[in-house]
């Protein structure tokens, strides 16, 4: 007689505020799990019971502790599967004050809920097949996404772009791997391993495709951190002037005086959909005291992990003597001269710098579509959104290098089990970024880092 087919394993109900801390208009608590439609059965009060309304229904009450009203309450169920997480899942829409929240919480932890942990809700619509690893992440590039261009990348990602490309990827490999394994297992049927070298194309093409998103890296790393452009330069030359000017409000102190910037001062500014990370960084100079010595320190520092320098001087001051020593050829690097207000030094006559005033604010718009223009041809691909993080990266990589280990052993004619060896990790590599193979180490580390309630 067989045994019953075994559903997934029960999971503790849990519960969280969903919004961001503060007072706003409403909150949203959620609650998720076996009992979450009995947890509501126990604190709401309405027309009828939560475990009677049909899903997807929302309906107001009433949350009560005992006899007592916390608040009125707008509140939805929605039953499994048909949910975010896959499970029967509850939303409660309360009002948005910090007290109120906290009340309706902590009724949901009497009534039999407990506390989710960051990423919990999210993780269980990944643990029961609501969604792949790559689309988890994106999950939370969704709610940090701090462009357009970002947004949709993100949104992509969510919708399983990204996975569909890395599952077809290991299809065609698991596909490949079946043959060489049917070579293998019916020597005697004759059958070869490379029919006639189509085997051997279908791998390149695999590659091919493999190379084409790890060429996205850069791309992914700029639309979730931004460019990092650090605003780099002699003292008094206009550095923290510039800054203000591209934020459009006054941030760093602009004084004659030279020195005035100690410290690196960071935000960012959004350029038609490119996040810029903007460092208006100290002045360099022979420092004066210990703080000037750290201040220039950190610029270096700065410079060192740079995408684009935008290196501002006075142009009606010399030329400094190692100019030509500071420029280099391995980033992005956009040399201005500010103050074009006043009259250009012979030093600076002829030489091919942006020429901007921030004073008058005349020469920014120009600046903007240097920084594009640059930026785009380095390292954003507009046509497309489609763009890695470092953990896809790594399993890409792994798996490049066993495809390529197996192409080798393919050319030099070596038994086919070592192509099968090499073409079987390079599946597992793939599988485990979207979660088809055993990634328990990853689970922990991956969602710890998403908010409370998502």
């Amino acid at each position: 007689m067989s045994e019953p087919e075994q559903g997934p394993p029960a999971r503790d109900t849990i519960a969280a505020i969903s919004t961001a801390a503060g007072e706003g208009a409403i909150a949203l608590i959620r609650i998720s799990g076996e009992d979450a439609i009995g947890v509501a059965d126990r604190l709401y009060r309405g027309s009828g019971k939560p475990s009677e309304f049909p899903t997807h229904t929302l309906r107001l009450g009433q949350i009560m502790e005992g006899d007592r009203s916390i608040d009125q309450v707008m509140l939805s169920v929605h039953r499994a599967p048909g949910s975010y997480t896959g499970e029967d899942l509850v939303e409660i829409s309360c009002h948005g004050g910090t007290l109120v929240t906290a009340r309706v919480l902590e009724a949901c932890f009497r009534a039999g809920a407990r506390a989710a942990r960051p990423g919990e809700f999210s993780e269980r619509a990944f643990l029961n097949g609501k969604m792949d690893l790559t689309q988890a992440e994106a999950v939370m590039d969704l709610i940090r996404a701090r462009s357009d261009l970002a947004l949709r990348s993100a949104q992509e990602q969510l919708e399983g772009r990204l996975g569909s490309e890395i599952r077809a990827l290991r299809a065609a490999l698991i596909e490949m791997l079946a043959h060489v394994e049917a070579a293998i297992d019916f020597s005697e049927e004759d059958i070869a391993p490379d029919q006639g070298g189509l085997l051997r194309a279908r791998l390149d093409s695999v590659v091919q495709k493999m190379r084409d998103l790890l060429s996205t890296t850069e791309q992914g790393r700029i639309l979730r951190e931004g460019v990092r452009a650090v605003i780099y330069g002699p003292t008094n030359a206009g550095k923290s002037s510039l800054l203000n000017r591209l934020l459009g409000y006054d941030r760093a102190i602009v004084s004659d005086r030279p020195g005035t910037t100690r410290d690196t001062i960071e935000e960012v500014i959004n350029l038609r959909g490119i996040p810029i990370r903007l460092l208006d960084t100290a002045g360099l100079r022979e420092a004066q005291d210990e703080l000037e010595r750290e201040g220039i320190a950190r610029t270096e520092r700065s410079l060192a992990t740079a995408d684009l320098v935008l290196h501002v001087f006075d142009r009606n001051a010399p030329k400094p003597a190692d100019f030509n020593r500071q420029t280099t050829a391995d980033r992005i690097e956009l040399v201005l001269l500010n103050k074009r207000d006043l009259a250009e030094h012979p030093d600076w006559q002829g030489h091919p710098g942006l020429r901007i005033c921030c004073v008058e604010e005349a020469g920014l718009d120009g600046l903007e579509e240097a920084i594009l223009e640059r930026v785009s041809a380095n390292h954003l691909r507009p046509e497309s959104t489609l763009a890695i993080n470092t953990r896809h990266r790594d399993g890409l990589r792994r798996a490049l290098e066993a495809c390529e280990l197996a192409r080798t052993s393919f050319d030099d004619g070596l038994a086919p089990e070592y192509v099968a060896v090499d073409l079987r990790a390079a599946a597992r590599a793939l599988g485990e970024i979207t979660g088809d193979e055993n990634v328990e180490e990853v689970l922990d580390s991956l969602f710890a880092q998403f908010c409370i309630g998502k």
